[in-house]
């Protein structure tokens, strides 16, 4: 006889990474080129010589410094093992029911009906609007009584769509109090919104004690490897996160390497423009060779290719570029570096290629909207 495990195992999807194979350029993984910041390195070995002994558990250095930094009580802060790790977290501090539900839009981060599968919830699903963007009216109205926990992935991962800040507002004050809405805002650092019109989730959640901020250092900050993020929010709820909190899962070399990318932050603002000025050419070239393409607000684009999806994936890896196809809906492609978007441009904008896809991307409704 073997051990009993839980019954519904098969019902929970696993989470599936980005592939990769040598020689050929990796664009799957929503990772950055660019290494850790200046002085990252040094940090990290300092700490390794102290890896016999366990980290801080409470992370009460990084808390400090991100505290400060963004202008919040360090009782509204915590650390987590990535921010994929904090959305599993606060699943677990909001339902212990199976018609508890959690509410997302569709598609989004992959991750999320995985953690909540993994705490036995019901996941809620509210499709994206014609042009990729969160349905945000549609999400308000999918609220019952039953909802503990709404995510916004805000930029979208994987459209790169975004909703700025009067929208955002709008959506906030319409759901009730008693509700936990989670702000992901994994790509906070790509957006380029007007100054007036940016969606800051920590400033928007200031006074609404039911809105959560999560952040990473995996994308921007390029420690991806490391596996560092966080939340900000209500004290009550960074409480509640404690107590769900894998011990020591936040190790001494990934608080010494976030601590010093917070010291060399002014660094980040060039790196970050880098990317954009990349993503912004790799969405032009890509227009005028036929595709439609939402406006991005994150360090990847998105090709809604539908049935295409696999077969351009497929075609895309023989040419030697490893994209993220994302089942019949479409496929995500990671900005790189200049030379590793020419071959992806080399390729999608083919003439062949381009006959053979750029069609499929047509019934995206409003992908050229420059004002979203």
């Amino acid at each position: 006889m073997t051990a009993r495990i839980r019954s519904d195992l098969d019902s929970i999807p696993s989470y599936v990474p980005g592939r990769s194979y040598p020689g050929a350029h990796k664009l799957a993984s929503n990772e950055t080129t660019h290494g850790p910041l200046p002085g990252v390195l040094t940090a990290i070995n300092a700490a390794a010589t102290q890896s016999n002994r366990y980290p801080d558990n409470r992370n009460s250095e990084l808390i400090g410094a991100l505290a400060e930094s963004l202008g919040v009580d360090p009782a509204r802060v915590a650390v987590g093992c990535g921010s994929v790790a904090l959305c599993q977290e606060l699943v677990q501090i909001t339902c212990n029911r199976p018609d508890d539900e959690v509410l997302y839009a569709w598609r989004s981060f992959e991750a999320y009906p995985v953690v909540t599968k993994v705490a036995a919830a019901t996941p809620v699903t509210v499709a994206l609007t014609d042009g990729a963007v969160h349905d945000l009216d549609a999400m308000a109205a999918a609220i019952t009584p039953r909802t503990r926990l709404v995510f916004v992935c805000n930029p979208n991962n994987p459209t790169g769509t975004a909703v700025g800040r009067a929208e955002l507002e709008r959506f906030l004050d319409r759901v009730p109090d008693d509700v936990l809405i989670v702000l992901d805002e994994a790509y906070f650092e790509y957006l380029r919104f007007p100054a007036d019109d940016s969606p800051d989730g920590i400033e928007l959640g200031r006074a609404r004690p039911n809105v959560l901020v999560l952040r990473t250092f995996s994308k921007a900050y390029g420690l991806a490897g490391l596996r560092v993020g966080y939340a900000v929010g209500d004290a009550r709820l960074i409480d509640a996160l404690a107590k769900v909190h894998i011990p020591f899962s936040v190790s001494r070399v990934a608080q010494a390497a976030a601590l010093a990318s917070l010291d060399a932050g002014a660094e980040l603002l060039s790196r970050t423009d880098a990317v954009i000025a990349e993503r912004d050419r790799v969405r032009a070239a890509l227009i005028a060779a036929g595709y439609q393409v939402p406006p991005s607000q994150a360090n990847f684009v998105w090709l809604p290719l539908g049935a295409l999806t696999a077969d351009f994936g497929a075609a895309s890896a023989n040419a030697g570029v490893l994209v993220r196809p994302y089942g019949t809906d479409g496929v995500r492609v990671t900005i790189g570096d200049p030379h590793e978007n020419d071959a992806f441009l080399a390729f999608a904008t083919d003439s062949s290629t381009a006959a053979s896809f750029a069609d499929a991307t047509s019934s995206l409704a409003g992908a050229t909207d420059p004002a979203r």
